[in-house]
């Protein structure tokens, strides 16, 4: 049985967003077993085929990096009013501002949005899930580039709330 890693990453970030406590799949070739919520230190995964033995090694955090190609000179990033609203991610998946690479995004900086209009598309096991405004008001700030990838709760843009 080949292992296909990339649906065994859908796999795990779909787990990651329910109640599931604990999963084993079992079959002939090989096991597979998830546990979330323990404090235990991950460690790396032998998968054993008929003939093969593959070592994957444990998850490694993933860290936010930001690059700025910003001179002291320009304004910094504008301060976050107590007042404005955080647009969040709902899921862990990949940012999209527009609907198709050759299209414009949903908002910009500076636009007006109303309660309900989608602001951005999280795409998660390969379904694109629109993301809709829960407030009236301007988007002040963006957060994500496209294409990043997002985790639950990661705020997406600030708005000041009509």
């Amino acid at each position: 049985m080949s292992i296909n890693f990339q649906e065994l990453r859908e796999l795990l970030s779909a787990i990651a967003q329910t109640d599931i406590a604990e999963l084993t799949l079992k079959s002939d070739e090989f096991e597979l077993m998830v546990r979330k919520g323990t404090n235990i230190a991950p460690t790396a995964t032998t998968i054993v085929t008929p003939g093969v033995t593959e070592v994957v090694p444990p998850p490694v955090p993933s860290k936010s990096v930001v690059l700025s190609n910003s001179t002291p000179e320009t304004s910094p990033a504008p301060a976050i009013d107590k007042k404005w609203v955080e647009i969040t991610s709902p899921m862990v998946g990949t940012f999209y501002r527009a609907p198709a690479p050759d299209e414009s995004p949903f908002v910009d900086t500076g636009d007006r949005i109303s309660k309900g209009q989608t602001v951005c598309i999280i795409e998660a096991m390969k379904l694109m899930n629109e993301i809709e405004a829960e407030v009236s008001g301007q988007v002040m700030e963006i957060l994500v580039q496209n294409g990043e990838p997002v985790e639950y709760g990661q705020t997406l843009m600030w708005v000041n709330p009509d």
